[in-house]
């Protein structure tokens, strides 16, 4: 196994740290986008799957802001990035790698989930709850598409 083919793999998990379903979200737009994967999203190539999790993205971005928002580290945020890190670390693994992309996503997703979790906070209260993020939706929205651009290709390569 090389390392360097999972970097892919590591850098979806620490978008998942700060944005759960941002890396699922970006798979999904990318499918839409005629790209396809080394690894398989069998999923997410059925209509529901690939709106659902476009969807969900959005509706992350805008529950974030709402003053009710759970940390990222409380045990269903954590579960939602295992899950989600696994799945988009899989699948942007090499071909014949899929596990352990998984493996290396979750291990990044979940410990950065609390250091993103500390930056965070200092940003709000620098900056308030809304403007830190929306800063940091640029910023992993941002990152997110461009690990899924730079690790998949068009379906017909």
């Amino acid at each position: 196994m090389k390392i360097r083919g999972l970097i892919a793999s590591a850098l979806i998990g620490a978008v998942a740290s700060a944005r759960s379903m941002t890396p699922m979200a970006t798979l999904a737009a990318a499918r839409l986008a005629g790209r396809s994967t080394d690894g398989h999203l069998v999923l997410l190539d059925r209509p529901l799957f690939k709106y659902g999790a476009l969807a969900m993205g959005v509706g992350e971005l805008l529950g974030d802001k709402m003053k009710s928002a759970p940390d990222r580290t409380v045990s269903l945020g954590l579960l939602a990035r295992v899950m989600s890190a696994g799945i988009a670390g899989a699948a942007l693994a090499p071909k014949g790698q899929a596990r352990a992309g998984a493996a290396v996503a979750v291990a990044v997703a979940v410990p950065l989930a609390y250091l993103t979790l500390a930056g965070r906070k200092r940003a709000m209260a620098r900056l308030g709850q809304t403007r830190s993020g929306l800063i940091e939706d640029a910023l992993i929205g941002a990152a997110g598409t461009a690990v899924v651009a730079l690790a998949t290709r068009p379906r017909h390569s």
